[in-house]
């Protein structure tokens, strides 16, 4: 199909420059073909009216944990720290989480971000061990593939029980490095694309390199990723106790350790970096390696706020991520981008961040950091990854810059049409809408039988 969206508000696009504003998009074999003004239409092209409608390049989420989006204000956890939350909530909880349960929690959380704006997800899966179902990875790749999303499945592991109490609590037996790299090329071979519009990708990602892996292991990680040409991800310096844990095991900080395992690089981000110092900060740089800042979560666990003002003036990649709904409830990307825009300047004064930045953060800069250079900005020739906000509503009718309506007022948000490579895959012209009313009363009876398998 070809599309033609016209008389939209304003358009996020600025290699159009102010002198050239757009209104208009051709969308032609899943790319943008043309941008401009009272673009006349071809005969096979359908109308999409972007009247009362700004249009964003698709947001990229480049930290998730969609198995979390049924683990939403689990009581246990809605006061503790990092620690003492993963124990309550996702190592006391995943273990029990099979393919049918694994499916419902990434469909949900998959449609969270399709209906705050985001067209591709990251996604940290970490529901691996010793005796664990291939299946349950397959999940999250079938729900990807219904709703049309492009899905980066950042493969996490462990191959020891890791200095984090929640997983000894939870009696999962790791995975062998055997096992888990065995397990990762079954999926690479399966699953992974190449290419900078690919909609299915895959990372190597063990869950913690200070906590899960022993630094063989992680070298050996290292070396499979860049023997295929897979990025690298992982979580590092979300809170002290990961500096702490470096300096006992590996007489070096957490940043050096990571380097001394060959997991610094441009091919290499982490989630959080909340406590980044100055050297550290200054390795990132010089090693292009990137963020995925998660201000929502960082905020609800009480870990603190990323220094990414400072990274960004030193030249780190800043992308956005939204974690897992169990520490970050709204699921949304645009709450992340909101946040982003807000939070800094609290440290920093007024000028710290602009909308204008902080949207590229949470699009362009994250497409580039995945490897999907192809989308992620409004531009021709690239992928045809759009959004239509429709701000025709009372709470952004007294908004003096339509075009940044959406990211400054936050949400709730209202998207008209969300296309992904040139396909409508929510709002007006989806082929597949999901059923809200049913899909919610199996998301709850799925909570349900969660809580069932998890108390007996």
């Amino acid at each position: 199909m070809h599309y033609l969206i016209q008389g939209c508000e304003a358009v996020f696009s600025p290699s159009a420059g102010p002198q050239s504003p757009v209104t208009d998009i051709r969308i032609r074999d899943g790319r943008i073909n043309e941008l401009g003004q009272h673009l006349i239409p071809n005969k096979d092209e359908t109308l999409i009216d972007g009247r009362g409608c700004v249009a964003y390049p698709g947001l990229v989420n480049t930290h998730h944990h969609l198995a979390q989006s049924m683990l939403k204000g689990i009581p246990a956890g809605l006061n503790q720290g990092l620690g003492e939350w993963l124990a309550s909530v996702p190592y006391r909880y995943w273990p029990k989480i099979d393919a049918e349960l694994m499916y419902l929690a990434a469909k949900l959380g998959l449609y969270e971000l399709l209906r705050s704006g985001a067209t591709t997800c990251a996604d940290h899966h970490y529901l691996y061990h010793a005796s664990s179902s291939a299946e349950v990875e397959d999940a999250v790749w079938q729900a990807a593939d219904e709703l049309g999303m492009r899905l980066v499945l950042c493969r996490g592991s462990a191959t020891v029980m890791g200095s984090h109490k929640g997983m000894r609590d939870a009696g999962i037996l790791p995975e062998s490095l055997d096992q888990a790299i065995s397990r990762m090329e079954h999926s690479r071979s399966r699953y992974h694309q190449t290419g900078n519009m690919a909609m299915r990708k895959l990372v190597v990602a063990p869950t913690s390199i200070v906590h899960t892996s022993p630094p063989q292991d992680l070298r050996e990680f290292a070396a499979f990723a860049r023997a295929h040409g897979l990025k690298l991800h992982s979580h590092l310096l979300e809170v002290d106790f990961d500096q702490q844990q470096a300096l006992q095991k590996y007489g070096m900080p957490a940043i050096d350790y990571a380097q001394s395992v060959n997991w610094l690089g441009e091919d290499v981000w982490f989630a959080h970096l909340v406590q980044c110092d100055q050297h550290a900060i200054k390795l990132l740089a010089e090693t292009g390696t990137g963020i995925a800042h998660c201000p929502t979560s960082n905020c609800r666990l009480g870990s603190g706020i990323a220094p990414v003002i400072e990274m960004q003036r030193a030249g780190v990649n800043i992308t956005l991520g939204v974690d897992g709904s169990a520490s970050s409830e709204s699921g949304s990307m645009i709450q992340e981008l909101n946040l982003s825009w807000l939070l800094h300047r609290t440290q920093h004064g007024p000028n710290a961040t602009s909308a204008e930045q902080v949207l590229n953060w949470g699009s362009e800069n994250g497409a580039r950091l995945l490897g999907l250079e192809g989308t992620g900005s409004l531009e021709v020739g690239k992928a045809a990854d759009i959004v239509l906000y429709d701000i025709q509503q009372p709470r952004f009718a007294g908004v003096h810059s339509p075009l940044l309506a959406p990211l400054l007022c936050g949400e709730p948000v209202s998207i008209k049409t969300s296309f992904i490579q040139g396909n409508p895959v929510y709002g007006e012209g989806c082929a597949n809408p999901i059923d809200e009313a049913k899909f919610t009363a199996d998301i709850q009876q799925g909570v349900k039988h969660l809580l069932a398998k998890v108390h007996g």
